[in-house]
């Protein structure tokens, strides 16, 4: 069993009225998860209930919100805790649920589902002010490297990192190439983690996206997966990519939103202090899972020495995304025209930390010039260069520029 930070999470909001809303990507582990609360409910003796609406014997009874709720006090009587999962299988779902919220009653709600239309915008907008929205990713590397150190280091993570450098460095590796599907983590030979993450890339394009966008071709949307996997960390020219692909740019700018809205790429827009400019120019697109990313490219399990650069670099934008995704901070790029560039600008408010990553042991505090040319710029309090095993700091003006090891973005509370 993974364990999973988000199990926390979700018993922090078992008390709170609003239905507890429980959103991820296909195979991220979001049944696991219900089906861990629904059983530490049950062993503290609560009554619960759990649907699953890809189970026909349960989902004939959400045909009406009555009959719903007499199969729910049949097996809880007036009072528990009602698991709904797979609930983008229900059509119009978010006003069946704000139905059942709006009549009071005394059960809290816990619901889970893909990211669908369905869910991320209908449901969203059904609901506003009576859901609580948690995000799950896929297994994230501290969640990973506790797993494969059979949970020893829990509490003393830091540490290892610190101590254990060769494990870490192999540990390191193993994410990159593979992600963190549970699935993926969970087979053990390299052939049975590629025909697990075959199987998540088909149903993905085959079933997810193509019932979407009510299509019966997927040629062109693979083809256009595959080339956002290859350009992982660089622009995207979307008129570019049509012309490849032959179709408009407006249906690659369609498929590319349906890839984010199912929480498989997210978007990286351009820093600029002027916001019009921000918003027109190319952006980045950074892969939630690198498994599914270098099975897409035809890399899963291969990838090694340099082609890992941009690998790291998408790792660390994910790192970032966890740690900021209850705050107000925004993360973007930093590119000029003379092709000075910095990986990362996150910006709180007037605070803007500029990061720097560097897929290498450094053994001295070396600063590039783009990140010279950003500091001149802008002036930043502190500036980041992430890499694999180097700390240190050094000044320039009014700068003070850290250099971190990785793992300290993920065991620090750092103040971006």
């Amino acid at each position: 069993m993974i364990k999973r930070k988000k199990l926390k999470e979700l018993k922090a909001q078992l008390h709170n009225k609003e239905i507890t809303l429980l959103a991820g990507a296909r195979q991220a582990g979001k049944t696991t998860l219900l089906r861990l609360l629904e059983d530490e409910l049950k062993q503290s003796g609560q009554k619960t209930v759990f649907f699953n609406l890809d189970i026909e014997a349960d989902n004939i009874h959400f045909k009406s919100q009555e009959g719903l709720l007499n199969k729910i006090r049949l097996e809880t009587g007036e009072g528990g805790f009602v698991f709904i999962d797979e609930i983008q299988r229900k059509e119009s779902a978010g006003l069946f649920l704000k139905g059942l919220y709006d009549q009071n009653l005394p059960y809290k709600f816990i619901v889970s589902g893909s990211g669908s239309l369905e869910l991320k915008e209908k449901i969203h907008e059904s609901l506003a002010g009576r859901k609580r929205l948690i995000q799950l990713s896929t297994v994230s590397f501290d969640e990973f490297v506790n797993f494969r150190t059979n949970y020893r280091y829990e509490d003393k993570l830091d540490d290892f990192f610190r101590i254990e450098n060769e494990k870490t460095a192999l540990l390191l590796d193993e994410y990159l190439n593979f992600g963190g599907y549970p699935q993926v983590i969970l087979a053990d030979r390299l052939e049975a983690k590629i025909q697990v993450i075959n199987e998540i890339y088909q149903s993905y394009l085959e079933k997810d996206i193509r019932f979407l966008l009510s299509i019966k071709k997927t040629e062109a949307l693979t083809d256009l997966f595959r080339l956002i996997s290859s350009q992982t960390g660089s622009l995207i020219n979307v008129s570019e990519l049509a012309s490849t692909l032959r179709i408009s740019a407006a249906t690659v700018n369609n498929y590319l939103w349906y890839f984010q809205k199912t929480y498989i790429i997210k978007k990286l827009a351009p820093f600029h202090t002027n916001i019009r400019k921000e918003i027109t120019k190319a952006p980045i697109f950074h892969f939630s899972d690198l498994g599914l990313k270098n099975f897409g490219v035809g890399d899963f399990g291969n990838i090694s020495g340099n082609r890992s650069g941009h690998l790291f670099e998408n790792f660390i934008f994910n790192i970032l995304i966890e740690k900021l995704q209850y705050s107000a901070s925004v993360v973007n790029f930093w590119r000029t025209k003379d092709r000075a560039e910095v990986d990362f600008i996150v910006k709180s408010g007037r605070r803007i930390t500029p990061i720097e990553v560097k897929y290498r042991r450094l053994s001295k505090p070396e600063v590039t010039r783009s990140l010279h040319s950003f500091i001149a710029a802008y002036q930043p309090a502190t500036a980041l260069v992430i890499n694999l095993d180097y700390k240190n700091e050094k000044r320039i003006g009014r700068t003070k520029v850290c250099f971190l090891p990785f793992y300290e973005l993920i065991v620090s509370d750092l103040n971006l």
